[in-house]
């Protein structure tokens, strides 16, 4: 069913200049998604990757290729009252892109044995973050962060969780999409467990990192 307020909602995060507006995903929008991904290491994926085990993923419907097959996917799920994500604009240019959805709506993430529970919360997760490669370094990727906790919890979730890269070290932003820990910390998020022991030898450290979510949310209407 098509969200009635996809209109008039805004999602503002602080970026530098030009002004950042953040709106949730909707069907018209799926060109401006497309316009994120295109280059970034999304490609293709239109963010389903999260939600689908592969089993799920060589079973989506359609007669078309399996990207169009994902793309289809993904605007079926923007139909929904609650969007599966956030786009970021600067002006009309579509500049990033962020997934926040229940973590029990994300099966790959759940059954994963890198992402375990922590607890039996129903947090909600953020699994991954895309900015267009003109468009880094302005804080946007921080702004969605914060944008997506806003959403979450104006929609009943209790906590936001993500599981972003251990440490400091850098890294490219394409090897990062599932984010870093201190770019979560700078959007208030905590380590609530640390990175894996015993996990095999070709396994990115990551950490668990959590935010309550704040009673109703910081969105602004217009």
């Amino acid at each position: 069913m098509p969200r009635e307020s996809s209109k008039s909602q805004r999602y503002i995060g602080k970026a530098k200049s030009p002004v950042l507006v953040v709106r949730p995903l909707t069907p018209r929008l799926m060109d401006a998604f497309g316009t994120v991904l295109r280059g970034n290491w999304g490609a293709g994926c239109w963010c389903m990757y999260p939600r689908l085990t592969d089993a799920q993923m060589h079973e989506l419907p359609g007669s078309g290729s399996a990207n169009q097959r994902r793309r289809d996917a993904m605007a079926t799920l923007a139909r929904r009252r609650r969007a599966p994500g956030l786009l970021a604009f600067e002006g009309d240019e579509p500049v990033g892109w962020i997934a926040v959805a229940p973590r029990s709506e994300l099966a790959r993430v759940d059954a994963s044995r890198a992402t375990p529970r922590v607890d039996d919360e129903a947090v909600w997760v953020i699994p991954c973050i895309t900015v267009r490669k003109a468009a880094r370094g302005r804080g946007i990727a921080l702004a969605l962060i914060r944008a997506a906790v806003a959403y979450a919890s104006e929609h009943g979730a209790p906590a936001v969780e993500a599981y972003p890269r251990a440490g400091a070290a850098r890294t490219g932003d394409d090897n990062a999409y599932f984010g870093t820990e201190p770019l979560f910390r700078r959007a208030g998020f905590q380590v609530v467990r640390e990175p894996l022991k015993n996990r095999p030898r070709n396994w990115i450290a990551r950490v668990t990192m959590r935010i309550q979510a704040p009673p109703g949310g910081t969105a602004e209407k217009s």
